[in-house]
């Protein structure tokens, strides 16, 4: 399976992410067994390789 380990400005804050879909509000983050979340973020990269997708936070993205 290829599920992604999500990191917000830096720090783990999911595992086995199946899907990443950018919303309105945010960035709404799914895995398998529990209910999609929306980290009120945008999306800095994401590394096929790694399985690895990197946010950054909505207030220190406005902040720059």
């Amino acid at each position: 399976m290829c599920q992604a380990t999500v990191f917000l400005d830096g720090d783990k804050i999911l595992e086995d992410v199946i899907q990443v879909r950018p919303t309105q509000n945010g960035v709404e983050l799914s895995t398998l067994f529990e209910e999609p979340r929306i980290v009120k973020a945008s999306i800095r990269d994401i590394d096929l390789l790694k399985h690895t997708v990197h946010l950054s936070s909505s207030e220190r993205a406005e902040g720059k």
